[in-house]
């Protein structure tokens, strides 16, 4: 019986197998190449395609574990564990893993009808987000202690975390706010780079002010900074790049002119 968390990955799967088909065939793909993984035909832009096939698989993959694992139910660990009485199952916390996974599907259609950068941001946020909550599911049902669970949870994912939310975070703003100078004047792109500077380094000492801050506070900072961050860069995008001025050199010809002809040559004619 397929149970109700491996529908969900069921569910993510088809739709990315779905989509993996379809950007194929809209990205210069022919034939059966989508549908046979290239055996027979193209199958568009490869790593687009790469990137949903692989989220299809996994998503599958993670569906075919949930099922086997029966959504880790109490009796079905019990039965496993060969014991007569039912493990005390721990009601799950709060988990914002839900927003952000709806943020990255919002990346996902905008890139689709802007730019090709902010299609594969999404792919990455959704990825993202089916490793972190998958691994915070597991370990809200590894023991009776929900402190034993939170400390079990940071020690898998504490190391990758930090640095890989530390370099997508400066990757967003890089890209983010390029699109934003670039769309501006440049004297204005230099008073709006000062104010985002001071920003950052005021919502860093703040949350540094505030030792006993609670961590939803910060993810919450983070991802607002990050929606509005995008959303300014999605603005500018759309608005276009300011025009630059082209300063030609003093090299006493316009460009495109032909070189001066050589000097005729002279033919001296020697009596006999």
């Amino acid at each position: 019986m397929i149970t109700t968390g491996s529908k969900w990955f069921f569910g993510l799967g088809i739709v990315s197998l779905v989509l993996a088909f379809a950007y194929g065939w809209t990205t210069g793909g022919n034939g059966l190449g989508p549908l046979t993984v290239g055996y027979k035909g193209g199958v568009g832009d490869h790593f687009g395609y790469g990137l949903l096939l692989t989220a299809a698989l996994v998503s599958i993959f993670l569906g075919v574990v949930a099922t086997a694992a029966r959504d880790a139910d109490a009796e079905a660990v019990a039965q496993v564990a060969g014991t007569e009485t039912v493990p005390p199952v721990v009601p799950a916390g709060a988990s914002y893993w839900p927003p952000v996974a709806a943020f990255g599907v919002a990346l996902v259609v905008v890139g689709l009808v802007t730019e090709a950068i902010l299609f594969v941001a999404g792919l990455v946020v959704i990825g993202v987000v089916l490793v972190e909550w998958t691994v915070q599911t597991w370990a809200d049902r590894a023991t009776g202690d929900p402190e034993v669970n939170r400390r079990i949870r940071n020690r898998i994912m504490a190391p990758i975390e930090y640095p890989a939310a530390a370099a997508l975070t400066l990757a967003v703003l890089a890209v983010a706010l390029s699109r934003v100078f670039l769309a501006l004047s440049a004297e204005a792109a230099v008073w709006v780079a000062l104010g985002v500077g001071v920003v950052i380094v005021g919502v860093g000492f703040f949350i540094a002010s505030r030792p006993r801050i609670s961590p939803n506070v910060v993810v919450g900072l983070l991802v607002a900074g990050a929606v509005i961050a995008i959303g300014v860069g999605v603005a500018a995008g759309v608005a276009g790049t300011r025009e630059f001025e082209e300063h030609e050199g003093d090299h006493g010809a316009e460009e495109g002119a032909l070189p001066a002809p050589l000097a005729a040559p002279v033919t001296v004619e020697v009596g006999s």
